[in-house]
């Protein structure tokens, strides 16, 4: 058991900034809610083992476009849309919620659920629905993407009060229905909300989920803070050398575009190195990483843009034409996964919407057997 302090909520969101892969919430928004999680409550971070195995975990997350600039979202969001959830969970399982967890890590999202997990007294629990950010619900999903029969239920609160844009909602049903809910909610309330979802035994959590990555991150940003003081070069050595993963390369951005459209962004960037022109592809987060039409990264790759004078990792909107940038890759096989990012089921939207083959990269992924 970890009793989580300010440091460790500073730690996690910068390190979460790495994994966050371009998208994954905004630092400040993550410092606020961390730093508040940790003085209104005292949360703690435990593994899947130290809590009763006969309960309910519930995933807290956000929910939109991460270079969306017009939403409204409080703390006391997470623990309405947390409260939503676990009580319609409690009353039609009859098994009570003895833990939360994020979807994934990010600058935020790395501690998206320790707010309701101070105000509720539960435990924060070390894993996640995937160790990086990714765009779909369905990815972090832990496997259930492809099961048409499988019923869940999500929530969202958020959304500007001043404007009336503000929305709270429980949906239960299908999971591609819902989570399609769910994106367009994030589309009403101003671009993102906040949301709980994926009420699950531990059983399946232990089973699905990313063990470990919450405090992968916090031990990430503990190395980056360290490094400092020395400068962004020692700080991108510090990334490396706690990812074990490697640059693929480093120069100036020559160009780029970004929209977001239909609760997604969407991206494509161009870097200029020695080596040759790296393109990055992006759907909310780096999806894919090319050169001269060679596939050097793809998704659940951990795929970064650090900004080469500070060493921190850059939000997709706020890398711009000209500036000097490394582009960080760390192959999948080295960091912990969840069942979601390796579930056939959850990629053909993501190619379509992309118009991108991801499935060919993954061999790890099979297609399930045709039915009979």
């Amino acid at each position: 058991m970890k009793r989580l302090t300010i440091e460790d909520a500073e730690n996690a969101c910068l390190g979460g900034g790495v994994f966050a892969c371009g998208g994954g919430g905004w630092y400040e928004h993550g410092l606020q809610n961390g730093r508040l999680a940790v003085t209104l409550g005292r949360p703690v971070m435990v593994g899947i083992d130290d809590v009763p195995q006969d309960g309910l975990i519930i995933t807290i997350s956000a929910t939109g476009a991460p270079a969306s600039d017009d939403f409204e979202m409080w703390p006391r969001d997470y623990i309405r849309a947390f409260e939503l959830v676990r009580d319609a969970a409690q009353e039609q399982t009859g098994l009570r919620v003895v833990g939360l967890m994020n979807a994934q890590n990010g600058y935020s999202s790395s501690v998206n659920c320790w707010m309701p997990a101070a105000s509720s007294g539960l435990p924060v629990i070390d894993a996640a629905g995937d160790v990086r950010a990714h765009p779909t619900i369905k990815l972090g999903a832990m496997g259930y993407a492809g099961l048409p029969e499988f019923q869940t239920m999500q929530a969202a609160v958020g959304g500007k009060r001043d404007q009336h844009m503000d929305l709270e909602l429980l949906v239960k049903g299908n999971l591609f229905r819902t989570s399609n809910i769910m994106r367009a909610a994030s589309v009403q309330a101003g671009g993102f909300i906040a949301s709980a979802r994926l009420p699950l035994p531990v059983s399946v959590v232990k089973q699905r989920a990313a063990h470990g990555s919450i405090s992968a991150a916090i031990r990430l940003g503990e190395a980056m803070r360290a490094a400092q003081p020395q400068g962004g070069d020692a700080v991108l050595a510090a990334i490396v050398q706690a990812t074990g993963g490697t640059w693929l390369g480093r120069g100036r951005v020559r160009s780029m575009t970004l929209r977001t459209e239909g609760g997604f962004d969407h991206g494509a960037y161009s870097i200029d190195t020695p080596e040759g022109e790296i393109d990055l592809r992006l759907m909310n987060e780096f999806m894919t990483a090319e050169r001269g039409g060679e596939r050097l990264a793809t998704f659940p790759d951990t795929i970064s843009v650090c900004d080469a004078a500070s060493g921190l990792p850059l939000k997709s909107a706020n890398i711009t034409e000209g500036r000097e940038v490394a582009v960080l890759h760390v192959h999948r096989n080295l960091l912990p996964l969840g069942a979601g990012v390796l579930d056939y089921a959850a990629y053909p939207e993501l190619e379509q919407i992309m118009g991108l083959d991801f499935l060919s990269y993954l061999p790890e992924i099979t297609r399930p057997a045709p039915q009979e």
